[in-house]
């Protein structure tokens, strides 16, 4: 059994890409040249999820959004507005409160904040699935939330450029997936209110805290994020200020500078919104041509991606730590706030969308795996009445709870990533489709004006077998290109109508099957997903996480038994498809899950080995 650190297992994707078929393609079209995307991630209405877990966990989700009273949605607007506010608070950190006294008592802590991403991820859902109560709802609380527009909202009120983003990305999702048309109008008049609150440029936390402020809290303002939504605004036809807005909110001095420089400027940031921030580098990219920006977002993300827990997670107490430093490892025992699960896999899934679709490399599939499967997948559902999840627990001695107060921080993207998945999970370009993530789905696709469908069946990564069925009402020709995971094993075969194909399946590329395809025609993956082990970092060798395939596997029980190396490279699936894994030891066995099948028992992801 290899031991595999993270740094090594980032070495192995990026040499294999190196090879790749597609980066010669891209080479090959010029889709190097500024601001050019050569991949384009399907839209919300082409794909289906089927029969499985994130079909689940999108309906759970659409359902609580669906509960969730308009009422106690629009209160912290109706109040700050002067006008009748009927209904219950949501309370937790969504309403006012005269006992805000961070850290000791953050409720209150900001007004309103979520309400953008709730209409957000309503309006994404209708864009899926056309129901029409669900597009109602969207056009009732623009309609509601018009009126309470004041600029007096943002007085005395910590965070106004963070809920300013928030109520962005709602209205103007409003308008291109729920047909509101008058969100942008809504828009610009609350473009309007905010402004005089928000700096004259972006703001670190630092040069933050170094202005006057009441309480800490003043100091968290998230300007830097700003850009990503503004280009949306612009790109979707709010007006040519939200691009002069966008370009003068781009941190470049003290972050975009020093990272496509390749300086690793991470330590001691924020973890979620820097990640974040991403995304707006990625816009500036797409929309002004700045080269610098796209090599910030690459560098930045691959900084990220050497300092991630096994799960694909990172950023213990919600800061980067100091790379080598071994605060990666030390966090498991000193914290139980390892990871901002619903924010940090909605911004990390953003910006590997993003970087997928201007590079074509597939380690950026990789990561986004990762987190599905060993995070987001596992967050407890939320409540209409604002009860959420929100830390990934990687403690030595871990839980899954829900957090103390109600509407946490962004609790509104784990609605705006559930309905992301099917737009994470198929991509195209001119020749044909890329598939990035397996899972039951189907993809509807217009090809020279005539519809193509391929359709998923699979328990993957439960089980190793995929099977895309291609639906065709005349021959076509055009490429299915699929991800090999960096980790697929040299067992990894893909076979068209039962014959295997000619091309290497390379571990850490796409494999381009390029042919006329028929109606009926099947492509069947089957992925070898050996065990292997990554320490949690250098400094904390002997601190392992057991993987197989894309799962790391978190020990469950009231007990955890001493194990050395061997005893958890001899891991074994209980049954075919189970969510349990077993290790047999003199001291008995131990049960092991993925972390989407936790279920209230206790956890411990890195296991201290003794040899």
């Amino acid at each position: 059994m290899e031991h595999y650190s993270r740094r090594s297992m980032l070495k192995l994707g990026g040499t294999a890409m190196a090879a790749s078929t597609l980066a010669g393609r891209i080479a090959a079209h010029g889709a190097s040249q500024p601001g050019a995307q050569v991949l384009t991630p399907a839209g919300y209405g082409d794909v289906t999820l089927l029969d499985g877990p994130m079909l689940a966990q999108f309906q759970a989700q659409h359902k609580t959004l669906l509960a969730m009273d308009e009422d106690a949605l629009l209160k912290p607007f109706r109040v700050a507005a002067g006008l009748p506010a009927p209904g219950e608070d949501l309370g937790g950190w969504y309403n006012a409160s005269p006992h805000f006294n961070p850290p000791a008592d953050m409720h209150g802590f900001i007004p309103g904040h979520s309400f953008g991403q709730y209409v957000s991820g309503l309006a994404r859902a209708y864009a899926i699935t056309g129901d029409r109560a669900t597009g109602q709802k969207v056009h009732r609380l623009v309609a509601a939330f018009a009126p309470t527009i004041t600029t007096h909202f943002y007085d005395g009120y910590p965070l106004p450029a963070y809920t300013f983003d928030k109520i962005n990305i709602g209205l103007i999702d409003a308008q291109a997936f729920a047909g509101d048309r008058t969100a942008l109008r809504v828009l610009n008049r609350a473009t309007d209110a905010a402004l005089p609150h928000l700096p004259e440029k972006a703001l670190s936390r630092h040069e933050m805290a170094a202005r006057p402020h009441p309480n800490m809290a003043y100091t968290w303002d998230e300007s830097y994020t700003l850009p990503e939504n503004l280009y949306l605004a612009w790109r979707r036809g709010a007006g040519e200020r939200y691009r002069a807005l966008a370009a003068r909110f781009l941190l470049d001095r003290e972050y975009f500078d020093p990272l496509a420089a390749g300086e690793n400027v991470l330590p001691g940031k924020h973890a979620y919104s820097h990640v974040n921030a991403f995304s707006s580098a990625m816009q500036a990219y797409l929309v002004e041509g700045s080269a610098k920006h796209l090599r910030a977002a690459k560098n930045g993300f691959d900084f990220v991606l050497a300092q991630s827990f096994a799960t694909g997670g990172w950023g213990p107490n919600e800061g980067f730590v100091v790379p080598g430093s071994g605060a990666l490892g030390d966090s498991l025992n000193t914290t139980h706030a390892s990871f901002e699960t619903p924010c940090g896999s909605y911004g990390h899934f953003k910006a590997a969308r993003y970087l997928m679709s201007v590079t074509g490399d597939s380690r950026y599939g990789d990561s986004m795996e990762r987190v599905l499967y060993n995070t987001v997948l596992g967050a407890l559902p939320m409540k209409a009445d604002g009860t959420a999840f929100y830390y990934a627990d990687y403690n030595v001695s871990g839980s899954k709870v829900y957090f103390e107060y109600k509407c946490p921080c962004c609790s509104g993207t784990l609605g705006q990533i559930v309905a992301d998945y099917g737009i994470s999970s198929y991509l195209t370009d001119r020749r044909g489709v890329f598939v990035n993530l397996y899972a039951p789905s189907e993809l509807r696709w217009q090809l020279s004006g005539r519809t193509v469908t391929l359709r998923q069946t699979t328990s993957y990564p439960l089980a190793p077998d995929i099977d895309i069925a291609v639906g065709t009402a005349t021959p076509e020709t055009f490429s299915v290109s699929l991800r090999i995971p960096a980790w697929a094993g040299q067992g990894t075969t893909v076979a068209v109508n039962h014959r295997r194909v000619d091309a290497p399946v390379v571990p850490g590329r796409f494999l381009e099957i390029r042919r006329t395809w028929r109606d009926g025609d099947r492509i069947t993956l089957v992925m070898d997903m050996p065990v292997r082990l990554e320490a949690v970092d250098d400094k904390h060798p002997d601190s392992l996480a057991v993987m197989q395939g894309p799962l790391a596997l978190f020990a469950v029980g009231d007990r955890f038994l001493p194990f050395t190396r061997r005893h958890l490279s001899a891991i074994r699936q209980a049954a075919a498809q189970s969510s349990e894994w077993r290790v047999s030891t003199s001291d008995g066995e131990q049960v092991f899950k993925p972390y989407f099948a936790v279920n209230g028992e206790a956890t411990r992801l890195y296991q201290p080995v003794s040899a």
